[in-house]
């Protein structure tokens, strides 16, 4: 009893977190379920669901503030989104699940603790549409694969090639992880009847923390600390899926 209340207190913290940046958290919650023993076959759907909503909230709030821009988004979602939905039909083993996972918890980690995020003082360049279309596919692949939105790859690149600045990263990678959920759980429909009877819970405390983090996120405070917190359950999520 005392390890679900801790497991959906976190989802709430990691909700709070990554909705501050712009991401729905699948990352994180995979990384949460992987540390409680969830089955294997819960993660994905489950991972999933919770990102619908988050994304959504985070979205909400950056496209308030006046972040958000269509011109930067539209090159990506027209690839990822029919490949998110074509790898979440692909079925890999147990072992390169875990590696690709990892990979993927360990560019989080980097981007919560700030490695991408000193773009704002610097030029905007303009997008190059090809290479956002490939960008855009491989991202939606690899998420639909592992049961992420995407938000994780996709803030690196924007911040790294300089076609976007911190907020108006997190409003595109918001909606585009929305997006990439929805193909996602589309092409693993079948799997949804393996989600916890715990789900409504998990998504309401997600909703909670979703909501405050990208409120503050979007337009308050910065929880660089708090960021370093995740970071070292990330760190220790990637370890277990290595070692085990």
């Amino acid at each position: 009893m005392a390890s679900e209340i801790i497991f959906i207190l976190l989802i709430a913290i990691v909700a709070f977190l990554y909705a501050s940046v712009g991401h729905g958290g699948a990352s994180g919650y995979l990384a949460l379920m992987v540390i409680f023993g969830i089955s294997p076959l819960m993660m994905k759907p489950s991972a999933l669901i919770l990102n619908i909503f988050v994304s959504a909230i985070a979205f909400f709030q950056y496209y308030r503030q006046g972040y958000f821009r269509w011109k930067l988004l539209l090159p990506f979602i027209i690839t990822s989104i029919p490949l998110s939905f074509i790898g979440a039909k692909i079925h890999i083993d147990v072992h390169t699940y875990k590696i690709i996972l990892a990979a993927c918890l360990f560019l989080a980690i980097l981007r919560l603790i700030g490695l991408f995020g000193k773009s704002d003082s610097e030029k905007i360049n303009e997008v190059n549409i090809l290479l956002a279309l490939f960008i855009g596919g491989i991202i939606g692949l690899i998420s639909g694969m592992i049961g992420i939105g995407g938000g994780i790859l996709l803030s690196p690149v924007l911040l790294l090639l300089h076609w976007a600045k911190m907020k108006e990263t997190a409003a595109v990678s918001a909606v585009f992880i929305f997006l990439n959920s929805l193909s996602g759980i589309a092409g693993a429909f079948s799997s949804l009847e393996n989600i916890s009877s715990q789900i409504y819970i998990w998504a309401a405390v997600g909703i909670i923390g979703g909501t405050a983090g990208a409120y503050y996120g979007s337009s308050r405070f910065n929880i660089v600390v708090l960021k370093y917190i995740l970071s070292i359950v990330l760190v220790f999520a990637c370890v277990k899926l290595v070692i085990t």
